[in-house]
């Protein structure tokens, strides 16, 4: 069964992030991994980890998670993950997906982007199977509340990990 890991940083826009994990289809194993920050939302469901758990599965690549997602991503997040820090269970899963050439879906949350930011996105969009992928919402779909736009994204980012799904109106 293919292995999936939803994580979720401190940044803005963690219920994406939740809605994201629940919508993974049941053909998947999934896991969750909250920030401190963040983990007051999940605290009792299944296969959830706590950031500060750095001897979780997560953190071995025997595990063998399939695809990784950190939704939201937060710049603080995203430069660690850039400059190979791995201080915690969320920036220690993303350097696992990096070193076994997993799929590694970033959507970093923050406006503007500083030059910073941006140097850390491309350094990580150089590397096989990192996808810089932050929420920015289409129109062709014709979105009518947030929810509609939430299936966008959420849409976009399984398309990316290659999980099939009918989450939004697609370009005709």
């Amino acid at each position: 069964m293919k292995k999936i890991l939803v994580c979720i940083s401190g940044a803005s826009g963690a219920g994406l992030g939740i809605k994201l994990y629940n919508l993974i289809p049941s053909k998947y194993e999934r896991y969750l991994i909250l920030s401190k920050n963040a983990k007051i939302v999940l605290e009792k469901e299944e296969n959830i980890f706590f950031n500060d758990d750095i001897a979780a599965a997560p953190a071995s690549g025997s595990f063998a998670i399939d695809t990784t997602f950190i939704v939201p991503c937060s710049m603080n997040t995203l430069a660690k993950i850039a400059n190979g820090i791995a201080d915690n269970l969320i920036t220690r899963s993303a350097a696992v997906a990096i070193k076994e050439q997993k799929k590694l879906i970033l959507a970093p949350r923050e406006l503007p982007f500083s030059q910073i930011d941006l140097e850390n996105m491309l350094k990580l969009s150089k590397i096989n199977n990192v996808f810089i992928a932050p929420p920015i919402i289409a129109y062709y779909n014709k979105p009518k509340t947030i929810n509609d736009m939430e299936m966008f994204l959420i849409g976009k980012w399984f398309d990316m990990a290659r999980i099939e799904n009918e989450l939004f109106e697609r370009w005709k």
